[in-house]
């Protein structure tokens, strides 16, 4: 990185390096911090929608561009300036913002048809995060790419954009209430001038190094909690089946080794837990066609890598078995009910 680029990035961290709680009062965000003011998002589904939401409510100026134009619509009746096509949001942001289902999806989001990079060699916005889920080579790839970019104004000193991946962990309830963690790879200068941000969605944000390590880390966190979820819920049911019942063996791993956010925060067992999807015929939560999906991004991720991955192809087949069985949009607790034929315990008053 030139050095009057990491001059500029540092000088936009310090306009923006007051600390923002995670209150909404203690949000709001400063019109002084102008150089991340004007804020595209692109990807207003279950979680986007939210997240942009949040953005609002902090002060920032939003304008958004989503497929579906009811989501469009609904912005639009809150006075949120909408777009047709990605290149437009860029053209009216200095930061934008992407929250996408797929790596595909991401690629012709900034290299398709009226793209985010459609304008040739130039580009207004000084800062892109891609907030999706995809495959950390992807993300390194389109880093790359926009390196080779010049902004159409210069950002202080700043003549080249910069991108970081930033995908999140967090349900659908997280992203309503801003208590979002938010796994960031790319120029630390830049993720530090894009606190104030992530910090409008979230309650935490973690640097984890390069372009396509927060990416990276996204498939790590997911893969652990699938073959939790998973060994949890293979322990409850093997003790039911003998004779040893789960509230029994919940109690136990919680005061033990075995404790973990599947047994203590998320139990799989229907009737041991008020509010977790469990509780509601495994309705809402995180979908398992979401968890097969990851799973699918952590083999392939493995593969290139060269490691072994005995585990997440096992929680890979056992995902893809629930989906291809009707259950694509359960949680991905009911694994316990769907594959081990767990039962249901009542919940004790």
């Amino acid at each position: 990185m030139k050095i009057s680029r990491l001059r500029s990035l540092l000088s936009l961290a310090k306009c923006n390096s007051q600390t923002f709680p995670s209150t909404t009062a203690a949000r709001t965000f400063s019109s002084t911090n102008h150089h991340l003011q004007n804020v595209g998002f692109i990807g207003l589904g279950n979680m986007g929608s939210r997240m942009a939401n949040n953005l609002i409510k902090a002060g920032f100026n939003l304008t958004v561009h989503d497929k579906n134009n009811d989501a469009l619509e609904m912005f639009s009746q809150m006075g949120v300036p909408t777009k047709k096509t990605p290149y437009e949001v860029s053209e009216a942001s200095d930061v934008v913002i992407t929250m996408l289902p797929s790596s595909a999806h991401v690629i012709d989001v900034y290299t398709g048809p009226n793209g985010l990079l459609h304008g040739g060699k130039l580009i207004r916005p000084w800062l892109l995060i891609d907030s999706s889920t995809i495959d950390p080579q992807t993300s390194r790839n389109l880093s790359a790419t926009i390196s080779n970019y010049i902004l159409k104004e210069k950002k202080g000193d700043m003549e080249m954009p910069v991108k970081l991946d930033a995908p999140v962990s967090g349900s659908i309830i997280a992203a309503e209430a801003g208590t979002l963690t938010f796994m960031v790879g790319g120029s630390e200068e830049a993720f530090i001038a894009a606190k104030p941000l992530f910090l409008s969605m979230g309650k935490s944000t973690i640097y984890c190094g390069g372009a396509g390590s927060g990416s990276a880390a996204k498939i790590c966190n997911n893969l652990a909690l699938a073959v939790s979820m998973l060994g949890i819920s293979e322990a409850l049911a093997l003790g039911q089946s003998l004779g040893v019942s789960a509230s029994t063996l919940t109690n136990i791993f919680n005061c033990s080794s075995a404790r973990c956010w599947s047994s203590d925060a998320y139990n799989p067992v229907p009737g041991l837990m008020e509010g977790v999807p469990s509780s509601k015929d495994y309705n809402g939560g995180f979908a398992s066609k979401l968890m097969a999906k990851y799973l699918n991004l952590a083999v392939e991720s493995a593969k290139l890598a060269g490691c072994k991955y005995p585990l997440t192809s096992q929680a890979q087949k056992i995902y893809t078995e629930l989906c291809n069985g009707g259950h694509d949009s359960k949680d991905f607790s009911c694994a316990f009910r769907h594959f081990y034929a767990g039962m249901d315990e009542p919940l004790d008053k």
